[in-house]
């Protein structure tokens, strides 16, 4: 088994899992009781009255969605490495139509930090993928075939009556993959399924909200299809041959619905994923994921910059600029001191961090921390540097628990945007910089 097989196999599966975390199919009743979707469901109660449970919308609302995928990866059943993945969905409602339906705009970025235990994970900002789409009150997707996602659509649906505890419901939804580069297939390949669903009752939130409690169980199986002209698969070519022939498995996910927002609070999830090719291998995916959602607020603005303007020259940190970034909010780091030729952080940057930490932790929005070098070396050492020097400052945000390793992504952009000229040493130490963006989308 070659590694790029694996690897190739394993991009497949992430292309599927860009929304909701994860695929899902086929689990038995005695699985399901061995599996137990893990939630703050203790305290449900199902006294609640009948309710009628709705998508509400509201023009400029802004939100992120942040989901963590905590998985075990096994090749032919041998464990093969553990793999921590945040997808990370900025969406806006662009308009409300008279039906109360919203149109919204989004944001889908995905990534994944493969190791041998879900400890020090580190997280990259990824691709990013844009998707319009226009979603009903119970519901329902209207989208174009020029967006691949979401990848999950029409979960959760919900009835056009009131409903109470222990009440249940089906509904169609379905998965929209992305084949183009694996199969040729340029528009989604869509894969529908049929979502149970069972309305549990309500709880009191850790912030006081009340939620109601629903159960979602849906089964896939998914045949792959053969490329066109390409005859039989089985006997064909080896590259044929070690596509995915079938994909199976299972999703059993518990919402926490926010019926005063009419929107998702958060939801925690139990999955197993089969890949099983052509060749005979068979890929296993399983483990746990949960999400939450957030309003995000403007913090990119005048009376932000001139605020965190102010704590910058109280704590008298120098070389420490304020700007508007085009993510959100930017801190600049300019003539940051790291040890020759290393991402290892001088002791006066780290006081200066401890510092910055302070204002950080007057918002909730999440970090991106970017890292640039000055033009020197080859451009794959560069970005090489300036992706560890980033790390390094997230690394002791988070050892200052500004935040957790899965609200801080990191990036490296090497020379590619120089704040100076890298003609003279002025400039070339200006281009030697981190910049901390408080996200707004």
């Amino acid at each position: 088994m070659s590694h790029d097989f694996f690897y190739c196999r394993k991009n497949l599966l992430l292309s599927f899992c860009m929304f909701l975390a994860v695929l899902l199919p086929a689990q038995t009743a005695a699985e399901q009781a061995q599996n137990p979707v893990q939630g703050d469901d203790s305290e449900i109660s199902t006294d609640a009255e009948p309710e009628l449970l709705s998508f509400k919308y509201r023009k400029n609302d802004s939100y992120r969605i942040l989901s963590k995928v905590h998985e075990d990866v096994l090749v032919n059943n041998e464990i093969n490495h553990h793999a921590e993945i945040v997808s990370r969905i900025s969406v806006k409602v662009t308009d409300v139509t008279d039906d109360g339906s919203g149109i919204c705009s989004a944001v889908f970025m995905t990534s994944e930090d493969s190791t041998s235990s879900s400890n020090n994970a580190h997280f990259t900002w990824g691709i990013e993928y844009p998707s319009s789409f226009t979603r009903s009150t119970r519901g329902i997707y209207t989208i174009r075939d020029t967006y691949f996602m979401p990848v999950v659509r029409n979960v959760p649906v919900f009835p056009e009556t009131a409903i109470k505890p222990g009440d249940t419901w089906t509904a169609e939804g379905y998965e929209a993959h992305d084949l183009r580069r694996t199969f040729g297939i340029e528009k989604p390949f869509k894969v529908p399924f049929t979502a149970a669903y069972t309305y549990k009752g309500i709880v009191k939130g850790s912030d006081g909200k009340i939620l109601n409690v629903i159960d979602v169980l849906y089964n896939l199986y998914y045949e792959s299809p053969e490329a066109a002209g390409n005859g039989n698969v089985a006997s064909g070519t080896d590259e044929l041959r070690s596509r995915p022939a079938v994909t199976m498995g299972y999703s059993h996910q518990t919402l926490y619905w926010d019926n005063i927002r009419g929107e998702l609070d958060h939801y925690n999830e139990n999955f197993r994923i089969i890949i099983e090719t052509y060749y005979g291998d068979r890929f296993t995916f399983q483990g746990t994921a949960e999400a939450e959602v957030t309003e995000v607020g403007q913090t990119n603005t005048d009376d932000n910059i001139k605020k965190i303007q102010n704590s910058v020259d109280k704590f008298g940190l120098e070389d420490v600029t304020v700007k508007k970034g085009e993510k959100g909010l930017t801190i600049s780091l300019d003539r940051i001191q790291f040890e020759a030729d290393s991402a290892e952080l001088r002791g006066s940057e780290k006081i200066k961090l401890q510092k910055i930490a302070d204002i950080l932790r007057e918002y909730n929005s999440d970090l991106l921390v970017t890292g640039h070098c000055a033009l020197r070396g080859t451009p794959e050492e560069r970005k090489r540097l300036s992706e560890e020097r980033a790390q390094s400052v997230a690394d002791y945000l988070v050892n200052l628990g500004v935040r957790d390793a899965y609200h801080i992504f990191t990036q490296g952009k090497g020379a590619e945007e120089p704040a100076a000229s890298n003609s003279t040493e002025e400039g070339r130490a200006l281009n030697r910089r981190v910049e901390i963006t408080i996200m707004d989308e």
